[in-house]
């Protein structure tokens, strides 16, 4: 008798939580609405991203792969801003690059396209500047000449 008891206890049990989820689950079911708000300028800033990638490198110049040669590491501006103007008197018509990343200044020199052209301004820089490295990286593209007009 006490075992069919609690088989009906168990049953009960068992339904009654039926009862009671059975409302949550049909709630949880319905579906929402979503509103976005957003300003309109976003739309046309999205319609003008192509225009505007184009106009973030130096006057419309691409990127490529090359090699720059490396003249100055180190935790001084102003030690960074004399290597950078010494290299300028020697050689004014190769660029020069001071980059910070904290805490150090590194000033690289050139936009090499073969490690053999970096290789040859490296040999020449050998007495005036103490660590000198050939950097891989990003570079932009040779000024173009007036006189090719």
């Amino acid at each position: 008798m006490k075992n069919t008891t609690s088989y009906y206890f168990a049953k009960l049990g068992i339904i009654s939580c039926f009862v009671f989820f059975i409302p949550f689950i049909s709630f949880a079911q319905t579906r929402g609405k979503v509103e976005v708000i957003k300003d309109p300028l976003i739309d046309t800033l999205i319609a003008r991203r192509p225009t505007l990638n184009k106009n973030n490198n130096i006057s419309g110049e691409e990127t490529a792969s090359g090699f720059r040669v490396q003249i100055f590491f180190g935790s001084s501006r102003q030690a960074a801003y004399d290597a950078q103007a010494r290299f300028t008197n020697e050689y004014p018509e190769i660029r020069t690059y001071i980059t910070y990343t904290e805490p150090n200044f590194k000033v690289q020199v050139g936009d090499f396209r073969t490690r053999l052209e970096a290789q040859k301004l490296q040999s020449e820089l050998t007495g005036v500047f103490t660590s000198l490295f050939i950097i891989p990286g990003k570079i932009n593209p040779p000024k173009p000449d007036a006189s090719n007009d």
